[in-house]
């Protein structure tokens, strides 16, 4: 019988447009194979919601593979050793995999390919993960880009492949490799009202996937642009999670986004653009990343390396908690441990208070996020915290600090999304929800509300936090 190919799954935990596994299945006999490196000190681990996720879309491919006639093997370790050592296992004559794009990723591969070079085994490395990869989307000078929308206009200009139609049969082998069980990797967190949060907010998979593409295309595409900004409403795609993981990949995205307009014609038009420009910000991201490997750690642009952060872990403390007596910050960072998640805007408005108002380093709410999304991609994070700390590529304007009060006001007029997360506020007026130190004692008592008690006084005052980050910034540059 002909020699298998193992597919190496790595960020691509799906069969559809899967080009390398695609290639694989094309052929002979297929070993699906996954690695957790989470013992590798170099390569930085997935965090704890990440592993929840970890755990279940592997559970669903492993179903998907095993409705193909296949299954997953599942091994622990150097990611190297664990496929040579496969591939010696079965005497393999390929491996297939889809690249990565951080330094460790890249190294990763360029040693495994020359142990397998020395067995007489193939290697091939395969795109897949961004709509275009680091290589093709240059400047006219052949660098690479520091700022988003010429590298956006250069994204629409790359022919981007219509998506891969899922292998139709995965041939087994004549004998399977031994195998880990998924339950022994410990991959679930051991607080059980975390764990029921995450399993109550989401569907892991492939299958979930595409199904939640399906319904953001059929009731939030139209009002994207619009709604995609109020957290109260479900106004955005909550893809994020699945396309981290790859259980769904960027092209199926797009080319679906681009025939819903042709289809549905101008009403889809707004969102579509809007929705587009989101999934080019994740290649941007990866961009970065691809150039600068230690874009989690230093910031981008070098001057910040001196900017005279504050050192307070009870403030970061409170801030991870939602303790920030910030109503609209305080709700993000309670849906963030709840469920895993938290909404865009908010994301921007939490992360802004941490580095501006408290003058926190971005780093340290960069690992924390890290930890808590399931969504914690390390492209996009890395990047979006560099570029609310206004250290980035592209980034915003280190002056440009949100107010959180005002920010809530107008994303959240009704103080809806607010009520939602903090109970405790549910009782207030839409009018004072987000401003509760202003509101008149009888008000407080009638909603329940007892600043310092029930709910907390402010960290900070905005307007002189505000003040402070200006002058550090000045500092920073004398």
């Amino acid at each position: 019988m002909t020699a298998p190919v193992i597919h190496w799954f790595r960020r691509d935990l799906r069969l559809a447009d899967n080009p390398a596994l695609a290639a694989a299945a094309g052929g002979g006999p297929v070993i699906p194979l996954y690695i957790l490196e989470d013992e590798t000190p170099e390569r930085r681990a997935v965090g704890a919601a990440g592993r929840w996720w970890l755990h279940h879309s592997l559970r669903s491919l492993d179903g998907d593979l095993r409705r193909l006639g296949s299954a997953l093997v599942l091994r622990r370790g150097r990611a190297e050793e664990g496929v040579s050592r496969l591939a010696e296992e079965t005497a393999a004559q390929a491996v297939h995999f889809t690249r990565g794009y951080a330094q460790d990723d890249a190294e990763t591969e360029s040693r495994l390919g020359d142990v397998l070079a020395a067995r007489g085994v193939a290697c091939r490395r395969f795109a897949g993960s961004l709509l275009a990869e680091p290589e093709a989307v240059r400047t006219r000078s052949g660098g690479p880009f520091r700022v988003f929308t010429p590298f956006y206009r250069a994204c629409r200009g790359v022919r981007i492949e219509a998506p891969l139609p899922p292998p139709s049969r995965v041939v087994a082998p004549t004998a399977w490799p031994a195998s880990d069980r998924l339950e022994d990797w410990g991959l679930l967190p051991s607080k059980p009202d975390w764990s029921g949060g995450l399993n109550e907010s989401w569907e892991a998979g492939e299958g979930a996937a595409q199904r939640r593409l399906d319904t953001f295309l059929d009731t939030a595409l139209a009002r994207y642009a619009a709604d995609r900004d109020r957290p109260a409403k479900a106004g955005t795609s909550r893809l994020s999670p699945h396309l981290s993981f790859g259980e769904i990949s960027p092209r199926d995205c797009w080319h679906r986004v681009a025939l819903a307009v042709e289809v549905g014609g101008g009403a889809f038009a707004a969102g579509a653009e809007s929705f587009l420009r989101e999934l080019a910000w994740r290649d941007f991201s990866y961009h970065l990343l691809h150039h600068r490997p230690d874009l989690a750690e230093v910031p981008f642009r070098p001057e910040f390396a001196d900017f005279p952060w504050r050192e307070d872990g009870a403030t970061l403390t409170a801030w991870q908690r939602g303790l920030t007596g910030y109503p609209i910050v305080d709700a993000g960072m309670r849906e963030l441990w709840r469920t895993g998640w938290m909404h865009n805007r908010v994301r921007m408005i939490a992360a802004s208070f941490l580095v501006k108002d408290l003058l926190l380093p971005w780093q340290a709410g960069e690992a924390w996020f890290s930890d808590t999304l399931v969504d914690a991609d390390p492209a996009s994070n890395a990047a979006n915290w560099q570029w609310v700390a206004g250290c980035g590529a592209d980034a915003a304007p280190y002056f440009r600090i949100f107010n959180p009060t005002l920010q809530g006001e107008k994303f959240d007029p009704e103080g809806e999304y607010v009520k939602r997360w903090l109970p405790e506020l549910a009782g207030l007026p839409a009018g004072i929800v987000h401003r509760p130190w202003e509101a008149p004692g009888a008000v407080l008592a009638e909603a329940g509300v007892t600043l310092g008690a029930t709910y907390p006084h402010a960290l900070v005052d905005h307007a002189w936090a505000r003040r402070r980050a200006l002058d550090a910034l000045a500092q920073m540059r004398d």
